[in-house]
């Protein structure tokens, strides 16, 4: 076998095989940090951590009436899979954008706080330490701007 001699021949080389070699491995093998995920407790713990926040919710009068209309079943998965895939674990979110999903709702600032008060206290009752709450709720944060809207 012939080896490149070219700086530019040797880079083709191992472009190629790193490109053989990523598309060779499982999906789950490319992955990126799956460690906030991890933290989390995964699946298991985000799905009950969801469950909660949105029982809170319901049971928080600032923003309650917000969820009137929504399907509480659908809008747990929808949550469940977006936790997941932002902390890098196998899920992807299957839902709308968060600018679509939230138009017309002229939801507030405080709205938008209860909502993050009420995850807080579900991932405190699932025993999630307050470092791995807030590297969550910093991914999260940014969905402020296209949420709020009023």
């Amino acid at each position: 076998m012939k080896y490149p001699t070219t700086t530019s021949g040797r880079l083709a080389a191992i472009s190629l095989v790193l490109i053989a070699l990523a598309t060779a491995l499982p999906v789950h093998a490319q992955k990126t940090d799956d460690s906030l995920y991890l933290d989390l407790g995964g699946l298991e713990v985000l799905t009950k951590v969801v469950d909660d926040t949105l029982a809170l919710a319901l049971a928080d009068v600032r923003i309650k009436d917000t969820f009137k209309e929504t399907d509480m079943k659908r809008l747990a998965k929808l949550i469940t899979e977006q936790f997941c895939e932002l902390s890098g674990g196998p899920c992807k979110y299957s839902g709308d954008p968060m600018k679509e999903v939230h138009q017309g709702l002229a939801l507030n600032n405080m709205q938008f706080n209860a909502l993050v008060e009420d995850l807080q206290a579900a991932m405190d009752k699932s025993n999630i330490p307050s470092r791995t709450q807030n590297k969550l709720l910093a991914l999260l944060a940014p969905m402020q701007r296209t949420v709020v809207t009023k």
